[in-house]
């Protein structure tokens, strides 16, 4: 075990989250808002996005088992060199396949491989560094996927704007690569576990014993469980969808500036979960469970300018600015939120269940992540020109539900 945080081992996973990251959030903006462009469909663009969760949603749970199972380092490798060749693939397929259906199975791909691949970075901190240091470790792991969330769009919009889809595609390929052989030169002690239960079992007692413990013994968490579902379904689902398609498809910009304008509106979600995790950190002893409703409601009444001022003549760069800082304050409290509630489950729940109860808020939350896609998707769609009916819609049950969910959180103690 490394008595100091920043052991050669610990550098290499670092520099190589720095790289891998930024050409995933890269990868992962770019080829939806290709869709989008060359479609101009909605509907197509939450069904993909739909589609590329599902993947995630499965194999979440499975990711921290495989962790345990395979030398964490041999996985980083493997997925990042996995990754650069099925984009390779994919610019190889380019044109000779249906676009829609070879964007949405790459987009499958790679979710499916972060969803492995994650977890293999968080479980490699306590081989690497002592107890000491797990909290800084930890936040400088999640401050690295921030600013990769925040930089990867903004400067992948500026490039795929200036030079068209393949010169970043070339761009994600070399981080990918550049990523696994850093590295293999990370050294990560690793134990085989010898164990005769197969991963599907493990899964089926993990996710039972967690769901028994949910229903029967902290109900309060199943109450927040659902609060969160209904955020994902109504509230996050309209933002992912509703930025990309407002940007390059409503608001009047010629095609290369939206493309820019696009990846900066997605660098400002970023930037607003990155202040969130700060100001949570900042105030996380002025932060009550109690008033934690408060948050979700300003998220949901942030909703409704950006629907109200599509029902003026305004210019696109005044609704675009409206937009994405709405969209920014909505991050900032939402990320406030997401953080108090892992807060609450980490201090009502066991320390041997810590681990399963919050892989299974995980799993069923983001449930309803794609369902939310696919019917906003269609939604804008069938309301063509009258997108602020679907916006206000949005910011209408958003708040109905944060008003539930504020007499919920009142009662916690």
């Amino acid at each position: 075990m490394n008595q100091k945080l920043f052991s050669k081992d610990f550098t290499l996973v670092i520099i190589g989250q720095i790289i891998s990251l930024f050409g995933n959030a890269t990868i992962r903006f770019a080829l939806p808002l290709y869709l989008l462009n060359h479609t101009g469909s909605s509907a197509l663009y939450g069904m993909v996005t739909a589609c590329a969760f599902i993947p995630a949603i499965l194999l979440s749970p499975i990711g921290g088992i495989i962790a345990d199972r395979i030398n964490k380092r041999n996985i980083m490798v493997i997925l990042d060199f996995l990754t650069a060749a099925v984009i390779i693939v994919f610019s190889v397929l380019m044109g000779k396949v249906d676009l829609v259906f070879l964007i949405t199975v790459t987009m499958m791909v790679l979710f499916s491989i972060a969803g492995v691949y994650q977890p293999s970075v968080q479980a490699s901190v306590p081989a690497l560094v002592s107890a000491e240091y797990f909290m800084t470790a930890n936040s400088i792991i999640n401050t690295i996927s921030s600013f990769a969330s925040l930089l990867g769009p903004v400067l992948g919009g500026i490039v795929y704007s200036a030079y068209g889809l393949g010169p970043v595609l070339y761009v994600c390929i070399i981080c990918f690569i550049l990523s696994a052989v850093m590295e293999l030169f990370i050294k990560i002690p690793f134990v085989k576990w010898e164990s005769g239960i197969g991963i599907w079992h493990i899964i089926k007692q993990d996710f039972s014993e967690s769901i028994k413990f949910i229903r029967e013994e902290r109900p309060v968490i199943r109450k927040e469980l659902v609060v969160i579902c209904g955020i994902n379904l109504f509230l996050s689902s309209m933002i992912v969808v509703a930025l990309p398609y407002m940007v390059t498809e409503v608001l009047g910009f010629d095609a290369v500036l939206a493309k820019r304008l696009c990846g900066i509106a997605e660098g400002a979600l970023a930037a607003g979960g990155l202040a969130g995790g700060v100001f949570a950190g900042i105030f996380a002893k002025k932060l009550d469970i109690k008033s934690s409703g408060n948050l979700i409601i300003i998220c949901a009444v942030c909703v409704f300018p950006m629907g109200i001022v599509l029902l003026f003549a305004l210019p696109g760069i005044v609704n675009y600015i409206v937009i994405a800082v709405c969209c920014f304050i909505i991050m900032v409290f939402s990320t406030i939120f997401t953080i108090q509630m892992m807060s609450f489950v980490q201090a009502e729940t066991p320390q041997n269940l810590v681990g399963k109860v919050i892989s299974v808020i995980f799993t069923v939350s983001m449930c309803a992540q794609p369902a939310g896609n696919a019917m906003y998707g269609v939604l804008f769609e069938v309301c063509k020109n009258y997108e602020f009916i679907v916006i206000l819609f949005a910011g209408a049950v958003s708040l109905v539900i944060s008003v539930c969910a504020k007499n919920i959180f009142r009662k916690f103690s």
